[in-house]
């Protein structure tokens, strides 16, 4: 079964996980320091939570597309370049309390997706150093790895300029 996933950075783990404990009628499937995701049957969903920084809203840090098999994370990497689009392969990787093999891609909105499997736990949140999981972010959460949009209403933008400014952020750190 290949279920959607969602992967939010949140102020307060502990009341968020209190939240979508009562929303989705189950408690984390893996509950860590900074780190809780929830394996929800119906619908099917993995909702990751990351810690995020004190008084700050809840933002999206990245999607995903969790499936069972490494052959699967291969015929996704395969479509995706076919389709024309820049993909960035992982695998053996570790990041998030798991070690993935994987395929991240960006959409036209610069936001990241990932396809994924797991296939096992691993000890930390660290990732791996080559890793494009848990990158510096925007201010918008987005990865600095990915084209920011361009904006012709942002003056940088519009003179050619790089407007991504680094901040935390990204999928784990």
């Amino acid at each position: 079964m290949s279920r959607i996933q969602l992967a939010l950075r949140v102020a307060d783990l502990d009341a968020s996980i209190a939240f979508y404990t009562k929303l989705f009628g189950t408690r984390p499937a893996k509950l860590r320091a900074g780190y809780a995701n929830f394996a929800i049957a119906e619908p099917p969903l993995k909702l990751v939570l990351i810690q995020g920084t004190d008084g700050e809203p809840t933002v999206m840090d990245h999607l995903g597309v969790e499936v069972e098999t490494t052959d699967q994370v291969t015929a996704a990497t395969t479509r995706l370049a076919d389709a024309g689009l820049a993909t960035v392969e992982e695998n053996d990787t570790s990041c998030c309390y798991a070690v993935q093999d994987k395929v991240w891609v960006h959409g036209p909105g610069a936001e990241p997706w990932e396809v994924y499997v797991v296939k096992g736990d691993a000890a930390t949140m660290a990732k791996d150093a080559d890793s494009a999981c848990c990158l510096p972010s925007t201010d918008s959460g987005v990865p600095v790895s990915a084209p920011a949009p361009v904006s012709v209403s942002d003056p940088a933008s519009a003179r050619g300029e790089d407007p991504v400014r680094s901040a935390p952020g990204g999928c784990c750190g």
